[in-house]
């Protein structure tokens, strides 16, 4: 239990290097795998060292992603929950040396939970059948969140069959970190309050979240047509739009980036 930024994923980024076999990490949020694995990849000469398989990828995509992780090249790999319980990434998966399993956002399979996906209730299952197949002990389990009562952090245990594991909480204490609430001036000209904020911080990059995918496209119009290089991000645009937003943002081609939280932390 580590705050968004704390340095969660460090904690099976660098076992992936250390032990043989590839380490499985599930993720449900496909813009935090890609700059996941990019960042991976640009530590390594090798870009196969990370990958990741979603629903992004196109066939010729999956085949090399498995020919690099058959061939011992890939230390980890990104999955959503949906794509490890496919029976074609199942079977895959019977055949390949794998170190660990890391379940991220593991507050996500709690019923307890704010953010609850009934899908990561299938990861424990499709470990255990993995595991069945090579006919060898289930591989260790790491789960990270940022947020997790102990009623939640209990029901993950059970869920994944861990409840013999330590539990590691961190201090929530950032101070590298500023946080500021701010009065709506009023309802009808939030969007105005936005952008004489947004003058104010010529030369910075950040990310507006907004609770629903319309006004994501309505406010990075609005950000465009007054001079800002904004983009949307949601999970209703194409695959392809939303890895040229991420990667124009990181190239800082564009400075602002209005999302749902399909975008991450």
């Amino acid at each position: 239990l580590m705050p968004t930024g704390g340095g969660k994923s460090l904690c099976y980024q660098l076992p992936s290097l250390l032990m043989e076999g590839t380490g499985i990490v599930i993720s449900p949020l496909i813009a935090l795998m890609k700059n996941q694995v990019d960042a991976m990849r640009n530590f390594s000469e090798e870009d196969g060292i990370a990958h990741f398989i979603n629903s992004s990828l196109n066939k010729s995509a999956i085949d090399q992603v498995r020919s690099d992780i058959l061939s011992g090249k890939t230390k980890l790999l990104y999955v959503a929950p949906e794509s490890l319980t496919k029976e074609e990434n199942v079977e895959f998966l019977k055949t390949v040396k794998i170190s660990f399993y890391a379940v991220d956002e593991a507050h996500c399979i709690s019923e307890w939970g704010h953010d609850f996906r009934p899908e990561y209730r299938n990861i424990r299952p499709t470990i255990d059948k993995i595991a069945a197949a090579r006919h060898e002990k289930r591989r260790p389990i790491i789960a990270l969140t940022a947020t997790a009562t102990e009623k939640v952090r209990s029901d993950i245990r059970k869920s994944l069959g861990i409840t013999d594991a330590k539990d590691f909480k961190s201090s929530f204490n950032r101070p590298n970190l500023y946080y500021e609430v701010r009065q709506k001036v009023s309802e009808d000209d939030t969007d105005s309050q936005i952008i004489r904020f947004l003058k104010l911080q010529e030369g910075k990059s950040g990310i507006i979240y907004c609770l629903s995918r319309k006004k994501v496209e309505e406010l990075s119009k609005k950000l465009q047509i007054n001079g800002f290089k904004a983009a949307p991000y949601h999970a209703g645009l194409d695959t392809d739009v939303r890895t040229k937003t991420q990667d124009d943002f990181l190239r800082e081609d564009i400075d602002i980036i209005v999302a749902t939280i399909a975008f991450g932390m």
